[in-house]
């Protein structure tokens, strides 16, 4: 296959992925198996451009069996989040956020429910929700995890880094001591840089002090 003719598989096999992203059907929120349908469809795109990208012109069964095997292995971790985000929702308290993007999760850990003004000491009413979460990832455990802390803008921007990255560590530390190996965590403190909200207003403000504990598959 020429090297053009390479390149717009690739490209157009790009464009379809995009168009998957979006397609409301796919992103439905009231079906729960959105995520798992999503990732197959996607791996299938990925692996048929692969394939076409690197095989002659008389062995399609190359681009097919990419896509079949691209699809097998987003569908497989599509199904592995919708599995964990789902069964996190029942496990948590109402105010912990789980977020499923198709490709990891995110859960959010609301400041005032983890820590006391200026700590770092998770709170003892947080510590049962993070051995849930712990049993959850030993459950799936082809997973890495990233743990990242965040405050407003309020006082010093270094101090903010450093209270970030302190209460990052600290329920980092939780979830290895509920049996999380330590290999699979990252920690890192983004202090005031990352709002999800306005810092001019009191919920605004709220919201930005989380802490953030995102899984991501690695198979």
């Amino acid at each position: 296959m020429s090297f053009l003719k390479a390149t717009s598989v690739l490209s157009l096999t790009a464009v379809l992925a995009l168009g998957a992203c979006t397609d409301p059907a796919l992103l439905d929120p009231n079906d729960p198996y959105s995520k798992t349908k999503q990732g197959a469809l996607i791996g299938g795109l990925i692996g048929a451009g692969i394939g076409a990208a690197t095989s002659d012109d008389d062995k399609a069964e190359t681009i097919i069996g990419s896509a079949i095997a691209g699809a097998a292995v987003g569908g497989l971790i599509g199904n592995q989040l919708d599995k964990q985000a789902a069964e996190l929702r029942q496990q948590l308290d109402d105010d912990i956020g789980i977020v499923n993007t198709g490709d990891r999760l995110i859960v959010s850990l609301p400041n005032d429910i983890t820590f006391d003004t200026d700590s770092a000491v998770v709170r003892s009413g947080l510590k049962d929700d993070l051995s849930k979460l712990a049993s959850s990832m030993q459950k799936y455990p082809d997973t890495s995890v990233e743990v990242i802390g965040h405050t407003d803008s309020d006082g010093d921007a270094a101090y903010n880094m450093g209270l970030s990255q302190r209460r990052a560590n600290a329920v980092a530390d939780e979830l290895q001591a509920n049996g999380v190996p330590y290999n699979r965590l990252r920690t890192s403190g983004r202090g005031e840089d990352q709002p999800i909200g306005s810092n001019l207003t009191p919920e605004g403000k709220a919201q930005n002090r989380r802490v953030e504990i995102v899984v991501i598959p690695t198979t």
